[in-house]
Protein backbone atom coordinates (compact mmCIF):
# COMPACT_ATOMS: atom_id res chain seq x y z
CA UNK A 1 0.00 0.00 0.00
CA UNK A 2 3.15 2.34 0.51
CA UNK A 3 4.56 1.46 -2.41
CA UNK A 4 1.25 2.42 -4.20
CA UNK A 5 0.67 5.25 -2.42
CA UNK A 6 4.42 6.70 -3.02
CA UNK A 7 4.08 5.85 -6.71
CA UNK A 8 0.17 7.63 -7.08
CA UNK A 9 1.93 10.84 -5.66
CA UNK A 10 5.13 10.93 -7.34
CA UNK A 11 2.29 10.20 -10.86
CA UNK A 12 0.48 13.31 -9.72
CA UNK A 13 3.64 15.55 -9.41
CA UNK A 14 5.74 14.05 -11.76
CA UNK A 15 3.69 14.56 -14.51
CA UNK A 16 2.88 17.75 -17.04
CA UNK A 17 -0.29 19.12 -17.49
CA UNK A 18 -0.79 16.52 -20.05
CA UNK A 19 0.14 13.21 -19.97
CA UNK A 20 0.34 10.84 -23.30
CA UNK A 21 -1.61 7.33 -22.58
CA UNK A 22 -2.04 5.33 -25.83
CA UNK A 23 -3.17 7.62 -28.19
CA UNK A 24 -5.21 9.76 -25.72
CA UNK A 25 -4.18 12.65 -23.97
CA UNK A 26 -5.53 13.52 -20.87
CA UNK A 27 -5.05 15.68 -18.03
CA UNK A 28 -3.10 14.15 -14.98
CA UNK A 29 -5.67 15.15 -12.54
CA UNK A 30 -8.64 13.99 -14.21
CA UNK A 31 -8.23 10.26 -12.85
CA UNK A 32 -5.56 10.74 -9.94
CA UNK A 33 -6.80 14.08 -7.77
CA UNK A 34 -5.26 15.38 -5.08
CA UNK A 35 -7.97 16.80 -3.20
CA UNK A 36 -7.59 19.26 0.26
CA UNK A 37 -8.92 18.31 3.50
CA UNK A 38 -9.69 21.18 4.15
CA UNK A 39 -9.23 24.91 2.78
CA UNK A 40 -7.04 26.00 6.12
CA UNK A 41 -5.54 22.84 7.22
CA UNK A 42 -3.46 22.52 3.57
CA UNK A 43 -3.70 18.55 4.03
CA UNK A 44 -4.36 16.41 1.44
CA UNK A 45 -6.51 13.11 0.49
CA UNK A 46 -6.06 11.10 -2.83
CA UNK A 47 -9.23 10.31 -5.09
CA UNK A 48 -8.91 7.56 -8.35
CA UNK A 49 -11.66 7.98 -10.87
CA UNK A 50 -12.66 6.15 -14.13
CA UNK A 51 -14.16 7.19 -16.74
CA UNK A 52 -18.15 6.61 -17.99
CA UNK A 53 -18.48 4.53 -21.08
CA UNK A 54 -21.37 2.32 -22.09
CA UNK A 55 -19.73 0.78 -24.91
CA UNK A 56 -16.52 -0.79 -22.39
CA UNK A 57 -16.32 -4.31 -23.32
CA UNK A 58 -16.60 -5.72 -19.99
CA UNK A 59 -20.10 -4.22 -19.71
CA UNK A 60 -20.60 -7.74 -22.03
CA UNK A 61 -20.43 -9.73 -18.92
CA UNK A 62 -22.35 -10.33 -16.53
CA UNK A 63 -20.13 -10.17 -13.25
CA UNK A 64 -19.73 -7.10 -14.61
CA UNK A 65 -22.70 -5.18 -15.66
CA UNK A 66 -25.46 -7.21 -13.34
CA UNK A 67 -26.80 -4.67 -10.79
CA UNK A 68 -25.13 -1.58 -12.74
CA UNK A 69 -26.39 0.51 -15.59
CA UNK A 70 -23.64 1.51 -17.84
CA UNK A 71 -24.47 4.66 -18.54
CA UNK A 72 -23.62 6.54 -15.12
CA UNK A 73 -21.81 3.83 -13.46
CA UNK A 74 -18.14 4.42 -14.27
CA UNK A 75 -15.71 1.64 -15.26
CA UNK A 76 -14.17 -0.68 -13.05
CA UNK A 77 -10.45 0.77 -11.68
CA UNK A 78 -7.99 -2.15 -11.39
CA UNK A 79 -5.46 -2.08 -9.20
CA UNK A 80 -3.14 -4.42 -10.40
CA UNK A 81 -2.21 -5.68 -7.21
CA UNK A 82 -2.29 -6.40 -3.55
CA UNK A 83 -4.08 -3.46 -1.12
CA UNK A 84 -2.88 -3.68 1.70
CA UNK A 85 -4.09 -0.95 4.84
CA UNK A 86 -3.25 -0.44 8.39
CA UNK A 87 -7.07 1.02 8.89
CA UNK A 88 -9.86 -0.75 7.06
CA UNK A 89 -11.66 -0.85 3.91
CA UNK A 90 -14.88 0.83 3.78
CA UNK A 91 -17.73 1.06 1.77
CA UNK A 92 -20.43 4.04 2.09
CA UNK A 93 -23.76 4.94 0.13
CA UNK A 94 -24.10 8.12 -1.69
CA UNK A 95 -26.70 10.05 -3.42
CA UNK A 96 -26.10 7.90 -6.81
CA UNK A 97 -25.35 4.92 -4.93
CA UNK A 98 -27.65 2.07 -6.82
CA UNK A 99 -24.88 2.78 -9.55
CA UNK A 100 -21.65 3.14 -7.29
CA UNK A 101 -22.43 -0.32 -6.37
CA UNK A 102 -24.62 -3.49 -7.35
CA UNK A 103 -28.63 -2.33 -6.90
CA UNK A 104 -27.08 -0.10 -4.24
CA UNK A 105 -26.67 -3.17 -1.90
CA UNK A 106 -23.18 -5.01 -1.93
CA UNK A 107 -20.22 -4.10 -0.43
CA UNK A 108 -18.50 -7.33 -1.47
CA UNK A 109 -18.01 -9.64 -4.00
CA UNK A 110 -14.68 -12.21 -4.13
CA UNK A 111 -14.98 -14.61 -7.74
CA UNK A 112 -14.05 -18.07 -7.33
CA UNK A 113 -11.57 -19.33 -10.03
CA UNK A 114 -14.40 -20.37 -12.33
CA UNK A 115 -15.51 -16.22 -12.59
CA UNK A 116 -18.63 -16.87 -12.14
CA UNK A 117 -19.67 -18.25 -8.50
CA UNK A 118 -18.55 -15.49 -6.01
CA UNK A 119 -18.83 -14.59 -2.02
CA UNK A 120 -21.43 -12.06 -1.82
CA UNK A 121 -22.11 -9.26 1.15
CA UNK A 122 -24.99 -7.09 1.09
CA UNK A 123 -26.92 -4.69 3.22
CA UNK A 124 -30.58 -3.39 3.45
CA UNK A 125 -31.55 -5.71 0.41
CA UNK A 126 -34.52 -7.24 1.95
CA UNK A 127 -36.42 -5.96 5.47
CA UNK A 128 -37.48 -9.13 7.43
CA UNK A 129 -39.06 -9.43 11.06
CA UNK A 130 -39.72 -6.19 10.88
CA UNK A 131 -35.77 -5.41 10.58
CA UNK A 132 -33.28 -4.55 7.41
CA UNK A 133 -30.84 -7.35 6.66
CA UNK A 134 -27.32 -7.68 6.05
CA UNK A 135 -26.59 -10.94 3.92
CA UNK A 136 -23.65 -13.05 2.79
CA UNK A 137 -23.61 -15.97 0.77
CA UNK A 138 -21.38 -18.17 -1.54
CA UNK A 139 -23.41 -17.58 -4.87
CA UNK A 140 -22.76 -20.61 -7.26
CA UNK A 141 -22.69 -20.55 -11.23
CA UNK A 142 -26.74 -21.25 -11.27
CA UNK A 143 -28.00 -17.64 -11.68
CA UNK A 144 -31.06 -17.85 -10.46
CA UNK A 145 -32.67 -17.70 -6.50
CA UNK A 146 -33.31 -22.22 -6.56
CA UNK A 147 -31.52 -23.82 -3.84
CA UNK A 148 -29.13 -25.17 -6.85
CA UNK A 149 -27.81 -21.59 -7.03
CA UNK A 150 -26.37 -21.63 -3.60
CA UNK A 151 -23.42 -23.45 -2.69
CA UNK A 152 -21.94 -23.77 1.22
CA UNK A 153 -20.76 -20.93 3.30
CA UNK A 154 -17.97 -22.67 5.54
CA UNK A 155 -17.77 -21.07 8.97
CA UNK A 156 -14.92 -21.97 11.63
CA UNK A 157 -11.98 -23.77 9.90
CA UNK A 158 -11.00 -24.73 6.58
CA UNK A 159 -10.69 -28.57 7.40
CA UNK A 160 -13.66 -30.96 6.34
CA UNK A 161 -16.64 -32.53 7.95
CA UNK A 162 -15.49 -29.92 10.89
CA UNK A 163 -16.82 -26.31 11.72
CA UNK A 164 -20.50 -24.97 10.35
CA UNK A 165 -21.92 -24.88 7.05
CA UNK A 166 -24.72 -22.68 5.88
CA UNK A 167 -26.47 -22.87 2.31
CA UNK A 168 -29.83 -21.15 1.04
CA UNK A 169 -31.80 -23.87 3.21
CA UNK A 170 -29.84 -25.74 5.36
CA UNK A 171 -27.43 -25.56 7.88
CA UNK A 172 -24.48 -28.73 8.77
CA UNK A 173 -23.19 -28.10 12.56
CA UNK A 174 -20.32 -30.82 12.52
CA UNK A 175 -19.30 -29.37 16.02
CA UNK A 176 -21.44 -28.88 19.30
CA UNK A 177 -24.17 -26.74 20.14
CA UNK A 178 -24.10 -24.78 22.72
CA UNK A 179 -27.17 -22.40 23.94
CA UNK A 180 -27.09 -19.58 26.10
CA UNK A 181 -31.12 -19.43 25.90
CA UNK A 182 -34.30 -21.33 24.54
CA UNK A 183 -34.21 -23.61 21.76
CA UNK A 184 -37.74 -23.03 19.81
CA UNK A 185 -38.73 -25.82 17.47
CA UNK A 186 -40.43 -25.33 14.28
CA UNK A 187 -44.31 -24.68 14.35
CA UNK A 188 -45.46 -26.47 11.32
CA UNK A 189 -49.09 -27.40 10.38
CA UNK A 190 -51.21 -27.66 7.05
CA UNK A 191 -50.77 -24.37 6.44
CA UNK A 192 -47.11 -24.02 6.19
CA UNK A 193 -46.58 -26.71 3.77
CA UNK A 194 -46.93 -27.33 0.08
CA UNK A 195 -46.15 -30.29 -1.91
CA UNK A 196 -45.85 -28.33 -5.34
CA UNK A 197 -42.90 -26.66 -6.00
CA UNK A 198 -44.57 -22.95 -7.21
CA UNK A 199 -43.71 -22.00 -10.57
CA UNK A 200 -41.69 -18.91 -11.19
CA UNK A 201 -38.88 -17.36 -9.66
CA UNK A 202 -38.30 -18.66 -6.18
CA UNK A 203 -37.69 -15.01 -4.38
CA UNK A 204 -40.40 -13.65 -6.12
CA UNK A 205 -42.79 -16.63 -4.75
CA UNK A 206 -40.73 -16.77 -1.58
CA UNK A 207 -43.63 -17.14 0.39
CA UNK A 208 -45.12 -20.38 -1.15
CA UNK A 209 -42.02 -21.29 -1.87
CA UNK A 210 -41.02 -21.91 1.99
CA UNK A 211 -43.85 -23.76 2.30
CA UNK A 212 -42.37 -26.43 -0.42
CA UNK A 213 -39.05 -26.32 1.35
CA UNK A 214 -40.55 -27.05 4.46
CA UNK A 215 -42.42 -30.10 2.53
CA UNK A 216 -39.08 -31.39 1.11
CA UNK A 217 -37.56 -30.98 4.17
CA UNK A 218 -39.79 -32.94 6.39
CA UNK A 219 -40.75 -35.48 3.46
CA UNK A 220 -36.71 -36.17 2.73
CA UNK A 221 -36.04 -35.42 6.40
CA UNK A 222 -33.30 -38.41 8.56
CA UNK A 223 -34.18 -40.29 11.55
CA UNK A 224 -33.94 -37.93 14.81
CA UNK A 225 -35.75 -34.77 12.97
CA UNK A 226 -38.03 -33.65 15.42
CA UNK A 227 -40.92 -30.31 15.09
CA UNK A 228 -44.09 -29.19 17.21
CA UNK A 229 -46.77 -30.08 15.30
CA UNK A 230 -48.83 -26.89 15.87
CA UNK A 231 -52.59 -28.09 14.30
CA UNK A 232 -52.49 -31.17 16.88
CA UNK A 233 -50.33 -29.65 19.65
CA UNK A 234 -47.90 -32.35 19.88
CA UNK A 235 -44.17 -32.84 19.25
CA UNK A 236 -43.05 -35.50 16.78
CA UNK A 237 -40.13 -37.34 16.00
CA UNK A 238 -39.03 -39.89 13.13
CA UNK A 239 -37.42 -43.22 13.89
CA UNK A 240 -36.89 -45.52 11.45
CA UNK A 241 -38.40 -44.19 9.10
CA UNK A 242 -42.05 -43.14 11.16
CA UNK A 243 -42.92 -40.18 12.78
CA UNK A 244 -43.55 -40.78 16.62
CA UNK A 245 -45.30 -38.75 19.13
CA UNK A 246 -43.31 -37.67 21.73
CA UNK A 247 -44.78 -38.36 25.59
CA UNK A 248 -44.68 -35.39 27.35
CA UNK A 249 -45.91 -34.86 31.14
CA UNK A 250 -47.02 -31.90 33.20
CA UNK A 251 -44.84 -29.64 35.69
CA UNK A 252 -43.79 -31.63 38.57
CA UNK A 253 -45.66 -30.80 41.69
CA UNK A 254 -44.07 -27.38 43.22
CA UNK A 255 -42.36 -26.16 39.75
CA UNK A 256 -43.42 -23.37 38.21
CA UNK A 257 -42.17 -20.53 36.22
CA UNK A 258 -42.88 -16.68 36.37
CA UNK A 259 -42.54 -16.34 32.51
Amino acid sequence: MKIIFILLITTVFSLPLWAQNGNRIFKNNDYIRLVEGSNESNKYRIELKSDIDSTWRKWEDRGYNFGFDSKVTPMYTMVDGIIATPYMVQVRGNHNEKNKKRWGFHVFEGYANDDKSRITMLVNKHIELGKPVAELYYYGNVYDHSAAAYNWFRIGSDVKQHSFLFSRDEAVFYGSLKLSNALTLGRIGKDNIRKDKPEGDDETNHFEDAKHVNYKSLKDSEDGTIFYDKDNDIVVIKIKGEWKKIAIESLPEGIKYDF
